[in-house]
């Protein structure tokens, strides 16, 4: 980025396919890998004419012997330039030159490219590097558990070295055996990822009644936090932990859940209800809720609408698209349903693609969600709409079951009961061995709705 150049960060989890369409689009010149991926660069090249170059990020004597594609090693070349860094210059002229391009994960049709620019990504930095969003510091140590394909590890990727922070990068081990043991053996005091993850960490400690001696924050994001994870960090092993949400298209961070002064005295369930929200707009974020017909909607806890944000760091167009993405006041929707409550906290209910109409009244599928996954017996809960001749959609609460567990759908209907609205009770529930999640980690519900789609509950097969 210092030379001028843009870096964009391509996600290898991704279907083929889809990386030859970003490829593409980018018009990408220079890749540089690590050389697990020469396979699938092998097939993938064909498909890209524009990638003159692939850089292995390896020294000579562990460069693949044979490849069917031209490669260059990382540290013969950083060798041969070597004499000639001190003369390096600092190139980019304009704050407002594109540094880096990251791609949405393409759930609602192709993927869409976001240009960050000098200015966005520096902006971004200072509001992550906030006591009240990440809190990184100096003396932080982060382990980076979200990639940098996603939008620069929420931007901790500068963040974390413009504060002179130690970051450590786990690669593809993210067990909870092996995050638990980056944890402890480089005393991390900072980490952050999506939920799953930390499921996975929990199961390995309370399996072995472990501890955590160092770590302090955990922020988590692209899903909805379980309340789970909430109490066991927060309450038995001292650690806070914040929820974050945020979009490519924001940079990503847009809110944190940090607790404000005036909530110091809420008592356990007060702060564990506030942490299950979304959290607050950082200082470069305005956020609002507006109905369909763009009326802005009251911060009351109660009111849900369509959520849109604007800021500095927030995108105006997508790359290569004439078309504005952002109103003439700078608003960008965002495609979720929330709602804001007095503290100023947001919540999400839903996105707008995924909320249930059932007899013209809105049924938040992450609010069932939410209450679902605190059930002892259940590791991961979705909720999708199946179609219904008098209500036009229902509920239908998809479960994958703790390892050896085998809850019934009465178990799971009663836990329910009095903790969400009786008309928003799920018509049916089925169980999977697993929920499928997106290449970003997060559940696909367009994958379920394949699947459960047309689901008969049992009342209708009669």
């Amino acid at each position: 980025m210092g030379n001028g150049a843009i870096c964009h960060t391509l996600n290898p989890r991704l279907f083929e396919d889809d990386l030859a369409y970003i490829i593409n689009h980018a018009q990408d010149s220079v890749i540089l890998a690590d050389a697990s991926f020469v396979p699938v660069l092998t097939s993938l090249l064909p498909r890209c004419p524009t990638v003159k170059h692939v850089v292995l990020l390896t020294d000579e004597r562990h460069m693949p012997k044979q490849t069917k594609i031209d490669v260059m090693c990382y540290e013969d070349l950083l060798m041969e330039e070597s004499p000639n860094l001190e003369g390096f210059k600092w190139e980019v002229q304009d704050e407002n030159q594109g540094a880096g391009l990251c791609y949405t994960s393409g759930t609602t049709g192709m993927p869409k490219g976001v240009m960050y620019t000098h200015r966005s990504n520096f902006l971004h930095a200072l509001a992550v590097a906030l006591p009240d969003c990440l809190d990184v510091k100096s003396t932080s140590t982060i382990l980076m558990v979200v990639p940098m394909f996603h939008a620069n590890s929420w931007g901790l990727a500068f963040a974390g070295p413009m504060m002179g922070a130690k970051l450590v990068l786990p690669g593809p081990y993210l067990d909870g055996a092996s995050v638990y043991k980056l944890l402890e053996e480089h005393k991390v005091t900072t980490t952050a990822g999506v939920p799953t993850v930390w499921l996975g960490l929990l199961d390995h400690m309370e399996k072995r009644r472990l501890r955590l001696s160092t770590l302090r924050l955990v922020v988590i994001g692209g899903a909805a936090c379980p309340r789970h994870i909430i109490e066991y960090l927060e309450v038995t092993q001292g650690v806070e932990v914040r929820q974050l949400w945020g979009m490519t298209e924001t940079s990503p961070t847009a809110t944190v859940g940090a607790i404000k002064g005036s909530m110091v005295g809420l008592d356990r369930e007060g702060l564990t209800q506030m942490k299950l929200k979304q959290g607050r707009p950082h200082i470069f974020i305005d956020m609002r809720i507006v109905d369909e017909s763009g009326t802005e909607l009251p911060w009351d806890g109660k009111a849900f609408g369509n959520l849109q944000v604007r800021g500095p760091h927030t995108l105006s167009r997508y790359y290569n698209s004439e078309a504005a993405a952002a109103d003439a006041h700078g608003w960008f929707d965002t495609g979720d349903v929330a709602t804001i409550d007095p503290q100023g906290f947001m919540q999400i209910t839903d996105r707008s693609k995924d909320v249930i109409k059932s007899g013209g009244e809105w049924i938040s599928s992450v609010v069932i969600e939410n209450v679902a996954v605190g059930h002892p017996q259940v590791a991961e809960a979705a909720v999708i709409a199946i179609p219904d001749p008098k209500w036009t959609e229902r509920p239908l609460l998809v479960v994958a079951p703790q390892p050896g567990q085998t809850p019934t759908r009465d178990d799971i209907l009663s836990y329910l009961s009095g903790k969400i609205a009786r008309w928003w009770m799920p018509d049916d529930v089925v169980f999977v061995k697993e929920i499928p999640h997106t290449a970003t980690g997060k559940i696909s519900k367009l994958t379920l709705r394949k699947q459960w789609g047309n689901h008969k509950p049992p009342r209708a097969r009669m």
